[in-house]
């Protein structure tokens, strides 16, 4: 591979990047113009067509998870490759790609990735799509495929059932012929979960004891539980005999510690606390995920709720409303 093939001469001789240079509010997020990345070994370059936008990068942004600034927020993202680093088989210039594992930050006109964290995005799905696919979609594959297999017929407890992990694992859960019930803090979010495909939408008050009456005092096979300390004590509650409690997030704060023996208690309980990174190990897994996530969207069985699109310049906005809890769905920015 000679030079030209690795950096192209009619490439940009700019890139506009969203970024941090001080933690702070929503302001800190700035545009800034600089030069365009050079891909390194195992490294593509791509030019963006969207960037998802997630609440980490709030809590990055705000010094919440302390990041070295400065620095250009996201990891998630999709675009075309414009230029390839040594020893890169797996992709060429001109093919369309995804992620949610970015080298260098996604909000931004262009961004790296190492050529084995990228998949290539089928004509059938967009930019917004696929901008808005990676992270939410592969955490609801691996949590009802990997973490703990569902099986056609059991009963799953999911919370949030309005959010972007939550409609989705209530679409794959439905797909795979689970009885689901899932939780929503306001009407009109129920509604949402409602169309999402839910069997049962409860709110947050008293649920375990819902789930009880719903299940016959059986309880649930499993519950998928992103919210952590307000909804864990009744999640455990909901649980069946040998159940297991996956704790895939805390958007309510951290739990406390557990003693174990109350696992055993409550019925010789499992718990498991995953994370997206265990769950893309290789690229055979991320093909795995990232083909039957695709296929579904191509094929109207998946349905992608985007709740809005911003341009890039506007990222503050975009964080602004997020916080806000003005929006549903999917965020995304557009260069």
């Amino acid at each position: 591979m000679n030079a030209q093939d690795v950096f192209p001469e009619d490439l940009p001789s700019s890139a506009t990047q969203i970024r941090v240079e001080q933690t702070g509010g929503p302001e800190v997020l700035r545009p800034v113009e600089t030069s365009l990345p050079e891909p390194g070994a195992h490294q593509v370059l791509v030019e963006s067509g969207a960037a998802g936008v997630n609440f980490i990068e709030t809590y990055q942004r705000s010094g919440v998870y302390p990041m070295e600034p400065p620095f250009v927020p996201g990891s998630e993202g999709t675009g075309t490759v414009i230029a390839v680093g040594e020893n890169v088989e797996s992709l060429s210039i001109g093919q369309r790609i995804a992620t949610c594992e970015a080298a260098s930050g996604t909000y931004s006109t262009h961004f790296l990735v190492d050529s084995i964290k990228a998949v290539k995005v089928p004509d059938a799905v967009t930019d917004e799509q696929a901008a808005a696919l990676p992270l939410q979609g592969v955490t609801a594959h691996y949590l009802i495929n990997s973490t703990y297999r569902v099986s056609p017929g059991e009963t799953v407890l999911t919370h949030a059932g309005a959010g972007g992990v939550g409609q989705l694992l209530t679409q794959l859960l439905k797909i795979r012929g689970a009885r689901v019930i899932t939780t929503t803090s306001t009407p009109e979010k129920a509604e949402i979960a409602q169309q999402a495909g839910a069997d049962y939408v409860l709110g947050y008050d008293d649920f375990a004891e819902q789930v009880r009456e719903i299940t016959k005092d059986e309880g649930v096979s499993v519950v998928y539980d992103g919210v952590g300390k307000d909804t864990f004590e009744g999640s455990l509650s909901s649980l069946a005999v040998r159940g297991t409690m996956v704790l895939f997030g805390g958007a309510s704060g951290q739990v406390p510690p557990l003693d174990l023996q109350d696992l055993n208690r409550r019925g010789g309980l499992f718990i498991t606390r995953p994370a997206v990174n265990w769950y893309l190990r290789n690229a055979e897994e991320r093909a795995w995920r990232f083909s039957e996530l695709f296929g579904l969207l191509s094929e109207g069985q998946l349905r992608l709720d985007v709740g809005g699109v911003y341009p890039l310049a506007e990222a503050a906005r975009a964080h602004e409303d997020l916080e806000g809890r003005r929006t549903t769905g999917k965020l995304v920015l557009t260069p």
